[in-house]
């Protein structure tokens, strides 16, 4: 797949922001100890430039939202589900960018280091349902379904983010915490603690179960924003989870490592926005129109998922270069 012009421009802002992290040390030469020049490390050494790390990398989902928003027009917005799907991939990532904003004025202004928790945590777990709502809406572009009838599904439904929630309880309390819930911020951060990796795996295990059944259906087109968005939540998981962690521990600083899987989290999910353009790929939904029509037997299990007739009879068609 040939890269576009916004996909080209949103991985060049982050090659930039990487070798700025990258770079750190050079910054940082005066503030770092004798004969200590540290690597990858990032801004441990700086609260200044940390902060202005944490600041700039949010203007990558800023980007990855105003370009969804740019597709939802083209897709038609509430008259397809993948129009729905892009906005709600977009709200996702433009509540990241409040969050991290928030974020920025405690530091900037209030001159608080970690603003955790706070109103900064309002625009971050906005995140998880939008993106949710988006990659469900995805999915019923094709006429997928969860397929919750089956027990085992069910069970797996339930059973992964308990586990992961367990988890989580178990090195953020028992490890981090020493068993104590009042250490290390009380129980609103518990609860922040361990929801925002629960709620990363309860995404990922509703998207594996959503694309999954209607994967063998879809073109090239549509399965490579679904695998990068499923990337984009996985890297957001090991972000989240670290978070936690360093924020328990008192070794959380702006310019982390964390940061960084943060910025490059959110830039998959942002490419991932942008590869559902309409006009650089042939119709997705022309696409499951087609794969729809091919003769299958007569049986329950073996028919095709049907596709959204909305988002067929609304998306621009292959030729069509008017938009």
């Amino acid at each position: 797949m040939r890269p576009t012009r916004l996909s080209i421009i949103l991985f060049v802002f982050y090659f930039i922001i990487l070798s700025f992290w990258l770079s750190a040390p050079f910054f940082l030469r005066g503030n770092l100890p004798v004969n200590n020049t540290i690597f990858f490390t990032g801004f441990k050494n700086s609260t200044k430039f940390g902060y202005l790390f944490a600041f700039a990398y949010a203007f990558i989902p800023l980007f990855g939202s105003i370009v969804g928003f740019t597709l939802t027009q083209k897709w038609g917005f509430s008259k397809s589900s993948v129009g729905k799907s892009v906005f709600f991939l977009s709200m996702s990532l433009l509540s990241w960018t409040t969050g991290e904003f928030i974020w920025s004025y405690y530091n900037f202004f209030l001159n608080a280091n970690v603003p955790y928790p706070s109103w900064a945590d309002a625009g971050f777990v906005l995140n998880y349902p939008f993106l949710g709502i988006g990659m469900i809406y995805l999915g019923i572009a094709s006429g997928a379904k969860l397929g919750l009838e089956k027990t085992g599904r069910k069970l797996l439904l339930f059973l992964i983010p308990l586990l992961v929630s367990l988890l989580s309880w178990y090195v953020m309390v028992v490890i981090a915490r020493g068993g104590s819930l009042t250490s290390g911020g009380g129980m609103l951060k518990v609860f922040f603690d361990i929801a925002y990796p629960a709620g990363d795996v309860i995404l990922l295990t509703i998207g594996f179960l959503i694309f999954g059944l209607s994967f063998r259906y879809w073109g090239a087109q549509i399965k490579l924003p679904v695998i990068v968005i499923l990337i984009g939540i996985l890297l957001e998981y090991v972000a989240d989870f670290g978070f936690s962690y360093t924020t328990t521990v008192n070794t959380f600083y702006n310019g982390s490592w964390v940061d960084l899987t943060y910025a490059t989290s959110l830039a998959i999910l942002s490419f991932g926005v942008i590869l559902l353009d309409v006009n650089k790929a042939p119709s997705i939904a022309t696409t499951v129109a087609n794969t729809a029509l091919i003769p299958s037997p007569p049986s329950a299990s073996s028919v095709p998922p049907t596709p959204d007739l909305q988002a067929v009879s609304n998306a621009p068609s292959i030729t069509d270069q008017s938009t």
